[in-house]
């Protein structure tokens, strides 16, 4: 079932509610939303929680809270970081259910060079591509999935925001509420452990 189909059977509106809602139920504009972002959501959410069923619920789940809010949204950010922002929330209420919330671990800030390495890595799995197609690509794109998923939440989602999505430090602000000193930190120090993760397979690729 689409996220639209899914939206259409959540809408029920109340004999209270007034013609703005009743004709924004009717409109294109939420769906057109939909459609350019659904994709990039669900890319988000499925590197956060992965596994693709439980992406699939996340992102419909997702889209039916940010349906609902959309009357409320004034247009200070722009449309996919207000997405994006809604898409983490939901994704850290899954995982707080299931009392999965990774610890957070400091790491020394050094290596700077070494984690630009690791960010240069990870951007060869493309946003623009299929998830499914691109997680079963080979065993080295299958590697770096289960390395994200090693991650402290903390870390992976601003490794996702910033090198696998490519939004910029604003944009990430704006999303997780965090301040730009600890996106960066947050950021240096998961790709310093996605670098210990996968230092023989950055290894064994620059032999050969």
């Amino acid at each position: 079932m689409s996220v639209a189909t899914t939206l259409t059977l959540h809408y029920r509106p109340s004999a209270g509610e007034g013609q703005a809602q009743a004709a924004l139920a009717e409109s294109w504009a939420f769906e057109t939303l939909v459609a350019q972002h659904e994709k990039r959501v669900y890319n988000l959410i499925f590197r956060s929680v992965g596994n693709h069923e439980d992406a699939a619920d996340l992102t419909q789940e997702t889209f039916i809270k940010a349906f609902r809010a959309y009357p409320r949204f004034r247009g200070q950010s722009q449309p996919y970081t207000w997405l994006c922002h809604i898409a983490l929330n939901t994704c850290r209420d899954w995982f707080r259910k299931r009392t999965r919330q990774a610890k957070y671990h400091a790491f020394s800030l050094d290596s700077r060079a070494e984690s630009e390495e690791v960010a240069q890595y990870l951007l060869a799995l493309s946003d623009d591509s299929d998830p499914v197609a691109e997680f079963e690509r080979g065993q080295l794109a299958a590697e770096v999935h289960a390395a994200l998923q090693a991650l402290p939440e903390a870390l992976r989602t601003v490794v996702i925001l910033r090198d696998l999505q490519q939004l910029s430090y604003e944009e990430i602000v704006q999303a997780t509420q965090l301040s730009l000193g600890t996106v960066k930190s947050r950021l240096h120090q998961g790709r310093l452990r996605l670098r210990r993760i996968l230092l023989p397979k950055l290894s064994k690729e620059a032999a050969q």
